[in-house]
This record gives C-alpha cells, sequence and structure tokens, in this order.
C-alpha cells in the first residue's frame, strides 16, 4: 500500500523524548493516511465512498461526453487526488477525493488558448479585513464545493475515461470536456 502520511500540526512542546525507531510499530490505517493511488484508496469505504461522490456530481454536471478515439486527438489522462479535511480541533471532517487532469500535458492553441490566473495582493486583503474590523462587520468563510466544474469550456479537450469509473461498454472512447476539472490551463474565469 503506497501512503502519503498527513502533515502533523505544528507544536510547542517542553519536553521531548525520544526512543530508538526499531521500538515503534506502525500500524497502517487508510483512514488517517492519504492514498496515492487508486487502488489503494479503492480498498476502503471511505475513500470509495469520496470517489463515488466525487464522480456524481461530475456526472450530474455533465461535465464531459464520451466521444469516439482518433489519433489526432491530444488525448490528457487524469488521475485520483486523495485529501483527508480536518476541523480546527485536527479530528477529521471528511474525505476528499478529486479528479485531476494532467494539465501539464495540454498543448497550446490545441488544447488551451489562453490561461487565466486570478490573484489578490496581501495587501487588499490586510485593508479588507481592517474594513472590516473597524465597522465591526461579522466575517464569514465560505467554501464553494466543486467550484471549477461550473466553468464552460471553449476549446476541445479530452481525457482517458476516469481510473475505476470507464464505461465497459465503450472502452475505447474518451472523454470531451465541455466544463473544466482541476489540473486544466484553463482557470476559472467567471
Amino acid at each position: 500500500m503506497v501512503l502519503r502520511p498527513r502533515q502533523p500540526k505544528t507544536t510547542l512542546s517542553t519536553t521531548t523524548t525520544t526512543a530508538p525507531a526499531a521500538s515503534f510499530n506502525w500500524v497502517v490505517s487508510p483512514l488517517t493516511y492519504e492514498p496515492l493511488v487508486f487502488n489503494d484508496a479503492n480498498k476502503c469505504e471511505a475513500w470509495n465512498n469520496a470517489i463515488c461522490e466525487e464522480i456524481q456530481v461530475v456526472r450530474a454536471n455533465r461535465t464531459w461526453t464520451l466521444v469516439t478515439f482518433h489519433p489526432l486527438m491530444n488525448v490528457i489522462g487524469c488521475q485520483w487526488v486523495y485529501m483527508i479535511k480536518c476541523r480546527v480541533d485536527g479530528s477529521i471532517e471528511r474525505y476528499k477525493g478529486r479528479l485531476v487532469v494532467r494539465g501539464f500535458t495540454q498543448q497550446e492553441d490545441i488544447d488551451y488558448f489562453e490561461t487565466f490566473s486570478l490573484v489578490i495582493k496581501q495587501a487588499t486583503v490586510i485593508l479588507v479585513f481592517y474594513i472590516a474590523v473597524s465597522c465591526d462587520w461579522k466575517i464569514h468563510h465560505l467554501d464553494i464545493h466543486n467550484a471549477f466544474l461550473n466553468d464552460i469550456l471553449d476549446e476541445k479537450v479530452y481525457i482517458k475515461q476516469p481510473l475505476g469509473f470507464v464505461d465497459y461498454s465503450l472502452p475505447s472512447y474518451v472523454c470531451r470536456l465541455h466544463k473544466s476539472l482541476y489540473g486544466l490551463k484553463q482557470a476559472l474565469r467567471a
């Protein structure tokens, strides 16, 4: 099983004890580690549910249609990325499986014509917080789930069918994207 350990939270400690590495018996639990490969994630029910939830959103949003493969198409790969979302106290809130396109293989003027990156200056954020505090406004955090799945693509972009969700009646078909996925060079412009 290939696993990526979660990054530990840094804490200040006045006393530290160390023991020889040989004395530790590590128990690897798929619920506390973010898997690197699909086969490991698919064995664990929590990760499998996260993947299925993501693919349901992608399908409900009509992100792609299956089309026949042509050798002149630049078909981009995709992979699953797994994250553990934690609460403030460090407990696990939920497991997130995200389908990410390998956008670094996109070819300019074929798969994309322009890129866009929304950038905000730190001074602007500080100014907004300063105004909110001085006016005694309440500040709320907003997390938009699957935000990238709402941007309509102008270019013809093709990806391989996602691992674990290949249509076995059409295995040689590829997905023509109608809406963005994470990892594309085209970012959300709306």
